[in-house]
């Protein structure tokens, strides 16, 4: 036997960690992190290599125990699946412990088998619906279990272009880069706008199980990830459907298989980058013969192609887009594609992005500021939430309720050049609460309302201790741009290397 492969097959032991019994949440986070960085740094050292002997790891007490945690402490922990069990349900009556066992067993045996996911439609902004599937917990925790061991395999082969569903990345490092690619001097001022239409009901099995060949070995796991794709939905009407093709939203491991299915596009986009356009020489030689020069950022199904040139340029990706999506059974929205230059702005993950003149100047930059979609769901979430049908409430729990939701509306558009726009919204939340006051004590002339419901001297919302805090209050702040050095869990030293212009 050659020694690389011996070297491998020791290496793939020390996979089985041989736990036998049920450790406390902090050993198995520690256990499993450990067994994580091994994976991420055998597949970082060798890209070439299939990983085999993983599914002992699917079912260690470390890995069960880590996977459980995740799931009692998710929001989605009192929505049940098929069997209407949730976590409440397993902890009194079944016992976290009896419930492991149980799952451990099935496993080991090879007779563990998903049962269908319960399909849940989802009010879009659109108008229209979105379907989510919703596991059983038994399946939550085995797919939580299977994330573990996976994503720190295939997060060593995704590349810096991919943002959405990544550990220690958000969407704010891929606005971040396209801001830093549109400014000067790098200019890439035509944008090809895309959304895949219907990305996660549409992805071909085929080729998704391929592509996890390509990193997975062990038949074990394979044929788990491909019973989980299969395991078929249970509408509302109660009908059992086939998975024909698809990964539902609303899976623990969803997110991770739609990024192996979507990383071949990545992987296109950054094949043609490094061949023909990785030095500024290259990118020169390419403007003068009249050629455009470009690079993706994509946040899960949704992306976008920043390009140096002319609009023709953009126009002809569109095809190749197309080209690369077709072999995984995926196509491009014709309605949310379409090519735009960045001086008339675009949306991208709920901020508007437009080059424009600083005012007083005769200077354009790049701005980014909460979109005209983003402004009218928060409005229209605020309505939701003061109006007759919460007249019952006391006013600081409403103003509890409100702040919550106001403050975790402005920390993800605080970024943005969004003052203005967090003014214009704490005005319309102002107005919404008092009429909501009114409503509620209309025998009360407003200057004794302003005397019980305001703090002395002030128009500014207040009832036992709880004041109404504004988006307002979150301070603006520019995003610092990370490039390419953004470290997963389980490389605490990542390459210094920047992204080109």
């Amino acid at each position: 036997m050659p020694v690389e492969e011996k070297s491998a097959m020791s290496e793939d032991a020390l996979v089985n960690t041989g736990a036998e019994r049920w450790p406390d949440p902090d050993s198995a986070y520690l256990a499993v992190r450990r067994m994580q960085i091994k994976l991420h740094r055998w597949a970082g050292e060798d890209s070439s290599r299939r990983f085999g002997d993983l599914f002992n790891l699917v079912y260690d007490p470390a890995f069960l125990v880590h996977a459980w945690e995740r799931v009692a402490s998710n929001a989605g922990a009192r929505t049940p699946g098929i069997d209407r069990v949730t976590v409440a349900h397993i902890e009194t009556r079944i016992g976290v412990e009896a419930f492991l066992d149980g799952i451990r067993n099935a496993l080991k045996s090879g007779e563990f088998e998903p049962v269908e996911v319960r399909q849940v439609m989802i009010p879009k902004t659109s108008g229209k619906l979105r379907k989510l599937g919703i596991p059983t917990v038994a399946d939550r925790v085995v797919q939580a279990s299977l994330k573990a061991v996976l994503e720190p395999i295939f997060e060593a082969d995704f590349l810096p272009c991919s943002y959405g569903f990544h550990p220690n990345r958000r969407a704010h490092d891929a606005i971040a880069e396209i801001h830093f690619l549109a400014s000067s001097p790098r200019n890439y001022q035509w944008v090809l706008e895309a959304d895949i239409k219907a990305c996660f009901d549409e992805i071909d099995h085929t080729a998704l199980m391929s592509r996890l060949r390509d990193r997975i070995r062990d038949k074990r796991v394979c044929a788990l990830v491909r019973a989980f794709l299969k395991s078929g939905v249970m509408t509302a009407f109660g009908e059992a459907e086939e998975s024909l093709a698809g990964t539902p939203q609303g899976g623990i491991l969803s997110p991770l298989l739609a990024n192996i299915a979507l990383s071949a596009l990545d992987e296109y986009f950054d094949r043609q980058w490094r061949e023909m356009m990785s030095t500024d020489k290259r990118r020169r030689t390419r403007k003068r013969k009249g050629l455009g020069n470009w690079r993706i950022i994509r946040f899960a199904d949704d992306f976008v192609l920043m390009v140096s040139g002319e609009r023709r340029h953009a126009e002809a990706l569109r095809e190749e887009v197309a080209r690369v999506l077709a072999p995984l059974g995926l196509r491009l929205s014709p309605e949310k594609t379409r090519v735009v230059h960045v001086d008339d702005g675009f949306d991208f993950l709920g901020l508007t992005i437009r080059r424009q003149r600083k005012r007083g100047t005769q200077k354009h930059y790049i701005y980014t500021k909460p979109s005209k979609k983003a402004i009218q769901s928060i409005k229209d979430k605020v309505k939701e939430k003061v109006n007759r049908s919460t007249l019952h409430l006391d006013l600081d729990r409403l103003l509890t309720s409100l702040n919550r939701m106001m403050r975790g509306w402005a920390n993800y558009f605080r970024h943005g050049v969004s003052k203005q726009v967090f003014h214009a919204v704490d005005n319309h939340a102002w107005h919404r609460v008092t009429k909501w006051i009114h409503r509620k004590h209309s025998r009360l002339k407003w200057s004794e309302l302003r005397r019980r419901f305001c703090r002395p001297g002030t128009w500014i919302i207040a009832h036992n201790g709880v004041e109404f805090t504004r988006a307002s209050s979150v301070k603006v702040t520019r995003y610092r741009y990370r490039g390419s050095t953004i470290p997963t869990p389980w490389t605490p030293r990542p390459a210094a290397t920047g992204i080109g212009g």
